[in-house]
Formats: C-alpha cells, structure tokens, sequence
C-alpha cells in the first residue's frame, strides 16, 4: 500500500438513491491506491474546510432529478472541468439532472431518458485493450442493474461494450469535459458488482486514468 501522498485522494459524492453501503464501501477498501472521501452532493457543494479543489479525483454517484437551483450547489458543479481534477461517474450517476444540458455534455449523452432491467446478467465485453483503463482486463459477466439508453456522442472513447439487447451498447467510455478527464461506467448497482474482481479494477484504473496517474 502506498502512503497517503501516493493515494488518490477521491470525493465519493452521493445522494438521491439507495445502496448497499457496507458493500459500496468494501469496493472502495479493496484498492489501496484510492484514498476514498464518502459525502452527500450537499457536502460536495458547501465544502466545509475549503477542500474541494485538493481532491485528485471526483467520482459522481448521485440520482438528483431536479436541475440545481440552490446557488452553492450549481456552483459547485458549474466548475467542474475547469481544473484536471479527474471525473469519474458511475451508474445512477449518469441519469442525474435530466434536463441540465451541463450534466448530458459531461456523460456525452443528451438525452438521458431510459429503461431498465433490475439483476440482469450482462456480459461485458473489452473494446480496446491498449487503453490504460481496460488494459490486462479479460470480458467477463456480471448480475447487475442495465440502462437502455441513448449512446454516448462521437467525442467519447468507448473502452467497454455489451451486445446484449437489454442494456445500452456502451458499458465503459472516456471523454473530455473542459480540461478535465472523464470516465463513466455504466455498472455499478449491487453487491453482486461492487464485490465483482473486474468491476473493481475498472474503477481504480479509470480513477487513476481520470487523475492523470496513468
């Protein structure tokens, strides 16, 4: 285990959506090289301490619907990009704020009306090989939530795909969001992937791509 200065230093950043917590966070414990900072988006956005801006990664778990009117909170998430602060968003996350323009052109996609499929197994296939997030990763499967969802725009990379008619097509993909680095994974609802060994991988290297480490 590195020490903590090796760490990257990672806002975890809920809200709006239940989940297995002592599974999310075994996930988190796993990776040694991930220094993780659970918190509600309304500690995000008040930011007591002034601390924000010293994480080297955000990682965006939230469900929000309504486009943020409180001042502090679009603030916040207004400045995303404007550093190379990493991002990464993960699961519900990519459905949050449906009708803020801003949210659809972090993911890549702008309309983000969906279907789901509640423990559906999904094979998860590796688009590119060579791409740090994925390199070393073999397909596998995983019992999982699945989106059907419009695809991501053509300025994303996809790394992981799926054929399976019951999810969206793209599972993994990276893009630029100003001058930050995004990753977003479409997985991510259970225990049955936060205890998944590559589900697990996947995260701590599109953390550690989205922070510039690799």
């Amino acid at each position: 285990m590195g020490s903590a200065g090796d760490r990257i230093k990672t806002a975890v950043i809920t809200g709006k959506h239940p989940f297995d917590v002592p599974a999310f966070h075994a996930a988190f414990r796993s990776m040694p090289e991930i220094d993780f900072y659970p918190q509600h988006m309304e500690e995000f956005a008040a930011d007591f301490g002034q601390r924000r801006a010293d994480y080297d990664a955000l990682l965006f778990f939230n469900f929000h619907q309504e486009t943020p009117d409180d001042e502090t909170a679009r603030a916040a998430l207004e400045s995303l990009g404007d550093s190379e602060q990493g991002i990464v968003i993960l699961h519900h996350g990519l459905l949050a704020y449906p009708q803020w323009p801003l949210w659809g052109d972090l993911v890549g996609i702008s309309d983000r009306s969906f279907d789901v499929h509640m423990d559906h197994k999904l094979k998860i296939q590796v688009a590119n090989l060579e791409h740090p997030v994925t390199q070393g990763l073999s397909d596998w499967e995983m019992l999982d939530e699945t989106y059907v969802v419009a695809e991501p725009d053509a300025d994303s990379e996809v790394l992981l795909y799926s054929e399976d008619p019951k999810s969206m097509r793209s599972i993994g993909w990276t893009r630029r969001y100003k001058n930050a680095r995004v990753f977003c994974f479409q997985s991510g609802h259970n225990h049955h992937a936060y205890a998944n060994e590559s589900f697990r991988r996947v995260i701590s290297r599109g953390l550690q791509w989205a922070a510039g480490r690799i």
